[in-house]
């Protein structure tokens, strides 16, 4: 009777011992995200000597003109030769989209570039092509210096009128709803030039992209990214027709994005393009 009782008293205490097992190995998970997304939203990321605190800023480039330019609602990659911006990187949230300013449409040079460098919005005049937002002005509504800064022709591109004011505008709503609902994505986007000769418009003689590219990663419950490539024309499409893998926009552009992340991080974000997971 005592050995089956003591045999009785073992199985439950095994039995005891596996449920706790079970229930460490799902909770631990979840408390060793929260601890890397409370420690990676605070890693420092180093930009040409400037440490800055953001996710979104891309790794340095090695392969073309870069000049970093930091306003109160982006961080520009300017490109001096082709006078256009090599990516914008932004973060966006709720309290970001609190409309406390009004659109200004005043386009201004960029202060901190010379006269040769600094393009004007007269290099746009009579070409048939819109002064198209990189960061739009719809996400810096919050401050007034963010909306002048918004308007810096170093964040803006050639881009076909029918694209700017359609299919592109339709994403940047999208990724406003995307922040209400992930509560911060990390946004870039930015031109996407194939190995050709390109049409140039203006004295400052501004490249005309190709196409454009935007990707995007939120940190909410899980980590995720998503990659949109749009050419620089005429179209009226799904948002599902324009998704590519951030892996894919890295091939074309050659740019490192989310590089603070821990490399199985990036590579598994990176590697995705499910819409389904953010509609």
């Amino acid at each position: 009777m005592a050995k089956r009782k003591n045999k009785k008293h073992s199985n439950l205490y095994i039995l005891v011992v596996v449920i706790c097992a079970i229930i460490i190995a799902y909770l631990l998970p979840k408390e060793a995200y929260k601890d890397f997304q409370e420690t990676i939203t605070s890693q420092p990321v180093s930009i040409k000597s400037k440490t800055l605190c953001q996710l979104e800023i891309p790794a340095p480039l090695t392969n073309k003109p870069e000049k970093i330019l930091h306003r109160t609602g982006y961080t520009t990659s300017y490109n001096t030769q082709n006078k256009i911006p090599n990516w914008v990187a932004w973060e966006l949230n709720p309290s970001r989209l609190t409309e406390r300013e009004s659109r200004t449409n005043d386009f201004l040079p960029d202060p901190d570039l010379s006269e040769e460098e600094a393009v004007t919005t007269n290099d746009y005049k009579g070409a048939g092509i819109d002064r198209g937002h990189m960061c739009p002005a719809g996400d810096n509504k919050w401050k007034k210096k963010a909306m002048i800064e918004s308007f810096y022709m170093t964040n803006i591109c050639p881009q076909n009128h029918n694209l700017n004011r359609g299919d592109w505008k339709e994403l940047e709503e999208m990724c406003r709803e995307w922040a209400r609902k992930e509560g911060k994505i990390y946004i870039v986007c930015g031109p996407i030039l194939y190995n050709k000769k390109h049409k140039t418009i203006g004295k400052h003689k501004v490249v005309v992209p190709d196409a454009f590219f935007k990707v995007i990663l939120a940190m909410g419950k899980y980590p995720k990214a998503i990659g949109f490539i749009y050419k620089n024309s005429s179209g009226n499409k799904p948002l599902n027709f324009y998704v590519n893998t951030v892996d894919e926009v890295e091939r074309m552009t050659g740019i490192d994005f989310f590089p603070a992340l821990p490399d199985e991080i990036e590579n598994a974000v990176e590697a995705s393009s499910n819409l389904e997971e953010w509609i």
